[in-house]
């Protein structure tokens, strides 16, 4: 059976469930592009502040489906490629998604699964999940940008072990590693997500999605080219509806009703 990603909502937030249960909620090029259409119907909805991206029952996601790998070899190379370019294009979609996306973790996120929880701006994870990048395990190297974000977060030796071992690493070794945001109660990942996302969705969207373009660039552009862009975001925000809310909000010591 193929998986999906099931929508819900609640209040200014998406929950977006990954489903595939009779294969641990493994992901598939259905789920790749259901994620992609998901994020771009809720881009441009205002009344949705906020993504949350969770598993059903009692996994995150294990990562690729090996079975659909395994015969994914007796197809031409570029079959695998496309397959690999949808879940790198939905992974490309959360991270310019100019709403703050949060992972939800229960069980445990492997292979591919822990990359999309590291392509989310905040990971929420329960005490018992386990996490893996277990592509080495069976002779294959990363995608879904695990990569990308594992060498970008840790020194070289910390990578080299996460990305080369296979081993599990806990939620909370992760957290002390700054890969894990919170860590909660098993069964309670989805709750704390949400009451974060609540947070979230009390400051103003536009100030949101400039700072998440602002950490996006940073990586790549000198000090000149990032004081330019906080210069502009800075100005655009003064001058946006919230800016003056805020302001005013703090000055009258009364919460601000943002839009």
């Amino acid at each position: 059976m193929a998986g999906a990603i099931k929508g819900t909502s609640e209040g200014q937030t998406l929950i977006l469930t990954l489903s595939n249960p009779d294969f641990k909620n493994a992901l598939g090029p259905e789920m790749y592009a259901a994620g992609i259409e998901a994020l771009n119907a809720a881009e441009n909805n205002a009344d949705i502040r906020s993504v949350v991206i969770t598993g059903e029952g009692a996994m995150f996601c294990a990562g690729g489906n090996l079975q659909r790998l395994q015969a994914n070899r007796r197809e031409a190379p570029e079959v695998q490629a496309q397959s690999i370019e949808g879940l790198h294009n939905w992974i490309d979609s959360i991270r310019t998604y100019p709403k703050p996306v949060i992972a939800a973790v229960e069980g445990a996120a492997a292979g591919a699964g822990f990359s999309l929880a590291l392509a989310c701006d905040f990971c929420v994870a329960a005490d018992n999940a386990i996490f893996v990048m277990s592509y080495s395990t069976v002779a294959l190297s990363p995608d879904g940008g695990g990569s990308w974000s594992i060498a970008r977060a840790l020194p070289r030796a910390l990578a080299s072990e996460l990305l080369m071992s296979g081993e599990r690493i806990s939620a909370q070794r992760l957290h002390g590693f700054g890969l894990v945001n919170q860590v909660t109660a098993a069964g309670g990942a989805l709750a704390e997500a949400l009451q974060l996302a609540e947070r979230l969705n009390a400051r103003a969207p536009n100030a949101l999605a400039s700072i998440k373009e602002l950490i996006n660039d940073a990586p790549t552009n000198t000090l000149s080219q990032q004081l330019a862009s906080e210069r502009d975001h800075f100005v655009r925000n003064l001058h946006h509806s919230n800016g003056g809310e805020g302001i005013d909000a703090f000055l009258q010591k009364r919460q601000p009703h943002y839009r």
